[in-house]
């Protein structure tokens, strides 16, 4: 049986004896009854949506036993919402709540067969043509029903039906859609609310000869979504991540259990009302016991103030009590200040009174364990310094926040960092210790130019780095091609030379696993961004059709053998240990033989296609983003995320569509392969894209277009140009940009396209030399991929530039494990050796040379030589030298360094003070040898402007 969720069969399952119709189905509604009412929760829930009564219907259908199971789904939801109105426990009322969700759904599927007039679905008349069905929806997949609750502070409680789905990954997408509008809805009237979901899964597992068949629910813990929460990360983090996660763990954990069918995904929406510090909070024991903090007993809002003044009129006995102390409003500037307290609110009072605030809250690890950790740190400590805690308490309906002063920060966080009872002293900053006052002296300097925040590093156990994405070595299975051509329109700004109106626009789909999904199509106009947009939502939609029809496995005896003797996993390349599951991997994307090897459980599960289609444009950072960006922001619903290198120019941007699993990812191939197009389409010998676009061309026609074309970009100044009948007249092709006139063999070439491809007038033209560049385009980033592909079984187009894909061939091919450092001083003392950024500071902006080798010597004057330097690929050349890769440990400083050869197996790396001879100042003063940047922020600015200086 194949682990894949998608693949495993309800043939696999045993049926039970369908001899009767709606007799049948009446016990089991009934049984479903009896067991809600009692306390056995796995009892209740084998029943509802059982395989015995989807085994009738697909047997023996009959409208009367449909009919009868709507009657008797209606009666058992009556009486279990009857039994909510009861006394009952937090489990009951959740096992409750569970039954009728189950039974909604089976009363959903009832309802399907109705309309159908047949027998129960799996799925039955469901196209798996690719790019069909194009206007189904979310809502076709998935059906949401309200139910009811057994608690008081819900706002809605409903349950999501699975009606298509196989994989949960693709239902739990559906679910997203459909919940997004329901929580929207509820925060029309609440400013927060808290969200949870429970997943129903049916599992089966082999017994001997017989198949058992149980509900599994995997439960979310309560998250908040605020108005301003984008509710497509929050379902991803919340939602979506913990339950893939937890079904993953139980099918390793419960070997032999496979996901049968997705049922449904319960979801509760409940009252929240969020405050930020405010009223009293008593403190946890723990921290109670510690005598570390001084929590006045405030009965207002402004528990930050009266945190803050203890902490600068402390006294000694009493120190909770609000007497003790001036009233705050006395003492403190709160100028523009509300309370309750924001942290957003806090640099304007630091900046009011002249005190530094760090905020640190508590993190509960285990029953009764807390551990404390920055979450605000002040950006100048001040002679007047506050250390706070704000601890919340958590209501039914609402969460409190209350500050309190922390009076001894090393008596508060000691325990947590090490349980040894010698004097600590701590980095207020990143709660690192030290064991001299000394050394937290000179850790401080370094922690605070560097550190904004605390600092986490990795643990030891998660301290080796290593490749780890093994779903990358899948080719994608869609890539994007695309271009555009602009009208260059005169500019009648003194500032600017030409105004860029996009022209036209052209995509090619390239399919690596079925040349007949391949296309091309195009379009000019002045709306061709917006019709750009619109090709891509279409697309997205005929792509999730294809993902949302997945193939089972098809295995031939040959390679059924090759599983069986199979010691290795095909995906991490790593022996099986001993005990650990060995399952068949296939490509859900082709129908028959699609095995791809045997494989670990852990790695089949996240060894899954790409639903992120990558849209490679050539030079998209540089010019053709600047069109594309706003209409695929606007016009597709969905989130955009920008990977930017200015405000204005990015190196990528990825559009989330919702309703539907696929996103595109916008790449710019320069970043992969620096050359012009012209210069790599002239290193290939094969054009298949090209050659399948134009397949009916004899061999002279279609070497014309193996090369790329010339146009007379300045020429076309308006869209009227387009309709010229004839091609524009050589000089009227001079490039501009680069003051260079159009080659006499170049424009021969074109003469020659016009007239074998039978252009009739400038756009048609255009047309053509935009297809062509697209799918030489794609010839040479195919050919880049199979390359890539072929050497290191890695896909580069899943990354962003080719740094990123270098990294994780180097990680892949040398199969070295780096490890990071997880001390923070280490992390520090590298981060202060960083050198670099400095390119130009020479004060002196003109020398004249004079020395014997020149014609006009004065040999009255000092001899002066010009010199050039000029060091190429330094990062190059230091990636190639013997790098650190591990064991990492301080050492004393007594090392005689020049005895150390540079290829030794244990390297150092120093920190060393340097002489500099004052007479060299003066010679060095434009351009030092040993420079650091630091920050000069003016009184009159916020904005840092960073110098360089010698270290003297």
């Amino acid at each position: 049986m194949c682990n894949c969720w998608s693949c495993t069969s309800s043939s696999d399952v045993a049926t039970s004896p369908s001899s009767t119709s709606y007799g049948y189905l009446e016990e089991e509604l009934a049984e479903i009854y009896y067991q809600a009412t009692k306390e056995t929760l796995i009892g209740a829930v084998r029943y509802v949506l059982s395989d015995s009564i989807l085994g009738v219907l697909r047997t023996n259908y009959s409208d009367k036993a449909v009919r009868e199971g709507l009657v008797e789904c209606d009666k058992a939801s009556r009486r279990i919402r009857d039994s909510m109105r009861g006394s009952w426990s937090i489990g009951e009322k959740q096992h409750l709540e569970a039954c009728l969700r189950n039974i909604k759904s089976m009363r959903k599927h009832f309802k399907l067969e109705q309309k159908r007039g047949h027998g129960l679905a799996s799925n039955k008349g469901t196209s798996t043509s690719a790019f069909s069905n194009r206007k189904e929806t979310a809502k076709h997949r998935v059906h949401w029903d309200d139910s009811s609750s057994a608690f008081r502070n819900r706002i809605r409680t409903g349950v999501i039906t699975n009606l298509k789905h196989k994989d949960p990954g693709n239902f739990l997408m559906d679910c997203k859609t459909i919940l997004k509008s329901r929580i929207h809805n509820a925060l029309k009237q609440d400013e927060a609310v808290k969200v949870n979901a429970i997943f129903c899964g049916e599992f089966a597992i082999t017994q001997g000869e017989k198949m058992l068949n149980e509900y599994k629910y995997f439960t979310t813990s309560n998250a908040a979504i605020y108005r301003g929460t984008d509710i497509e990360e929050w379902f991803k983090e919340n939602v979506e991540k913990p339950i893939m996660t937890k079904l993953s763990e139980f099918q390793d954990r419960d070997s032999g259990w496979a996901l049968k069918a997705v049922i449904n995904l319960g979801v509760n929406i409940n009252k929240f009302t969020p405050q930020l510090g405010s009223s009293y909070i008593q403190l946890p024991s723990q921290i109670q016991s510690k005598k570390s903090c001084v929590n006045v007993k405030n009965d207002d809002d402004a528990c930050f103030a009266w945190a803050v003044v203890p902490a600068l009129y402390p006294v000694d006995k009493n120190p909770h009590r609000m007497s003790k102390y001036p009233h705050y409003s006395s003492v403190l500037k709160l100028k523009g200040i509300q309370f309750p307290m924001t942290m957003r609110q806090i640099p304007n009072f630091e900046k009011q009174n002249n005190i530094s605030i760090n905020v640190y809250i508590l993190k509960q690890e285990k029953k009764d364990q807390f551990n404390t950790l920055p979450t605000y740190l002040t950006k100048e400590k001040r002679d007047k310094h506050v250390n706070l805690l704000l601890v919340q308490d958590c209501y039914e309906q609402s969460v409190k926040f209350h500050y309190v002063w922390i009076k001894n920060l090393s008596r508060l966080v000691s325990k947590q960092l090490s349980k040894e009872k010698r004097q600590k002293y701590i980095c207020d900053r990143c709660l690192h210790f030290y064991r001299s006052e000394d050394k937290l002296h000179k850790h401080t300097k370094d922690c605070i130019q560097k550190n904004d925040t605390a600092i986490k590093m990795p643990t030891e156990e998660k301290k080796m780095l290593k490749f780890k994405n093994f779903k990358n070595k899948i080719k994608a299975p869609f890539v994007v091609y695309a271009d555009l051509e602009s009208v260059l329109k005169p500019s009648e700004k003194k500032t600017a030379y030409q105004q860029h109106i996009p022209a036209a626009v052209g995509y090619y789909l390239k399919c690596s696993y079925d040349e007949s999904l391949s296309f091309y199509n195009s379009y000019r106009g002045e709306d061709s961004m917006r019709w750009f947009a619109d090709e891509m939502n279409k697309l997205a939609e005929d792509v999730s059709t294809v993902f949302l029809c997945p193939y089972k496995m098809h295995m031939t005896p040959q390679q059924e053998l090759e599983f069986q003797a199979a010691t290795e996993c095909h995906i991490c390349e790593q022996s099986f240990k001993s005990g650990q599951k060995k399952v068949r991997d296939h490509n859900h994307l082709i129908p028959e033989n699609n095995f791809r090897g045997a494989a670990c459980e852990g790695c089949n599960v996240n060894y899954q296609d790409t639903h992120t289609i990558p849209v490679v444009f050539h030079n998209l950072s540089g010019y053709d983003a600047h069109f594309v960006v706003a209409d695929i922001a606007t016009r597709m619903d969905g989130k955009i995320d920008l990977l930017p290198i200015t405000k204005e120019k990015y190196i990528s941007f990825t559009k989330h569509i919702d309703e539907s699993r696929v996103s595109f990812r916008f790449i710019d191939s320069f970043r992969f392969m620096a050359s012009g197009l012209d210069k790599l389409s002239s290193a290939l010998t094969e054009f298949p894209n090209l050659k399948a676009q134009f397949s009916t061309l004899p061999a002279d026609q279609f070497n014309l277009l193996t090369k790329k074309g010339v146009m007379p970009y300045d020429y076309l100044d308006s869209f009227d140009r387009f309709e010229e009948p004839t091609l524009p007249p050589q000089d009227d092709f001079y490039n501009k940009l680069e003051d260079k006139p159009c080659p006499r063999k170049m424009y021969r070439r074109a003469q020659e396209v016009w007239d074998r491809f039978n252009c009739s007038n400038l756009g048609q033209y255009v047309d053509l030399y935009m297809k062509t560049d697209i799918l030489l385009l794609a010839d040479v980033f195919e050919q880049f991929r199979s390359s890539c592909i072929s050497t290191y079984d890695l896909d580069p187009a899943h990354y962003f530039t080719l740094p990123g894909f270098t990294w994780d061939a180097m990680l892949k091919y040398t199969q070295q494990e780096l490890e990071l450092l997880t001390d923070q001083d280490m992390f520090l003392f590298v981060e202060r050796g960083i050198r670099g950024g400095l390119s130009q500071v020479c004060c002196k902006r003109r020398a004249h040379a004079n020395n014997k080798y020149m014609l006009k010597y004065d040999s009255t004057k000092p001899d002066v030589y010009l010199m050039y330097n000029d060091i190429n690929n330094q990062y190059g050349w230091s990636m190639s030298q013997y790098l650190p890769y591990g064991g990492f440990e301080w050492v004393d400083s007594n090392i005689d360094i020049a005895t150390i050869p540079d290829d030794a197996d244990e390297g150092y790396i120093l920190e060393v003070d340097l002489t500099y001879p004052k007479d060299l100042h003066q010679g060095h003063a434009a351009l030092p040898q040993v420079s650091r940047k630091f920050s000069n922020i003016s009184a009159k600015s916020s904005t840092s402007v960073f110098k360089y200086k010698s270290e003297n």
